[in-house]
């Protein structure tokens, strides 16, 4: 892509995202562009920094390097909760969870372009994302319970039998405890879409445990 080109719209590689990561900054280990070189190479469509130790001027320091690998490999980047980082850093995508700030006033902070995604835990919830124009694609979870989100109860796999049975429209993902073992049960049970972490953090070799991933999801879905 050169300078005078527009940048490719966030909607339309959303729609044929099917691999999402959420990963922390990696500061113990200092290998944050190692790996998302790495993920990214091995099949990841979208990649959100979510780590909750960073104070503001580190996050923007490292949104920056997210923005620049993902751009590279042609992949979403995405903020997590904090619409102002993403309006400063002209984020693709930004996601909010229940009690982030409301979907109507992101939009007022970050404009139309950014496709903004929204957590859900329940049918309810799931309906609602569905049903609002302002909300482009949503997560449906945990499914298993999870450290990441300390003290949020597992949905389970009925939730998401539920949801697919619906035929959303709009975009939507599970997320929670997924990884290549139980993988295959979350898309018997409806998913076309998927949210690792650990499968993809934790992993010996990140590019081969995405490529897996990747690899059997569209194996199955497309």
């Amino acid at each position: 892509m050169t300078d005078t080109q527009p940048a490719p719209d966030p909607r339309t590689r959303l729609a044929d995202a099917r691999l999402y990561l959420c990963t922390d900054a990696r500061e113990e280990r200092g290998d944050l562009e190692g790996f998302l070189h790495a993920v990214l190479e091995g099949g990841v469509d979208v990649v959100q920094l979510r780590d909750k130790t960073l104070d503001v001027a580190r996050e923007l320091e490292l949104q920056g390097l997210v923005a620049r690998v993902a751009t590279e490999h042609g992949a979403l980047w995405a903020v997590n909760d904090r619409a102002d980082v993403a309006a400063l850093t002209s984020a693709p995508a930004v996601h909010m969870g229940q009690r982030d700030l409301p979907v109507a006033g992101v939009r007022t902070l970050v404009g139309r372009r950014p496709v903004l995604g929204r957590s859900t835990h329940s049918r309810e919830q799931a309906a609602a994302a569905e049903a609002d124009a302002d909300v482009d694609y949503f997560c449906v979870g945990p499914l298993w319970a999870t450290p990441t989100k300390p003290g949020r109860d597992a949905v389970g796999l009925d939730l998401l039998r539920e949801v697919a049975a619906t035929e959303p429209a709009t975009p939507w993902f599970a997320i929670g405890g997924i990884d290549a073992v139980r993988l295959d049960e979350v898309l018997d049970a409806g998913a076309r879409r998927v949210v690792v972490v650990r499968a993809l953090t934790q992993a010996e070799d990140p590019l081969r445990a995405a490529a897996e991933l990747s690899g059997r999801v569209r194996e199955r879905v497309g």
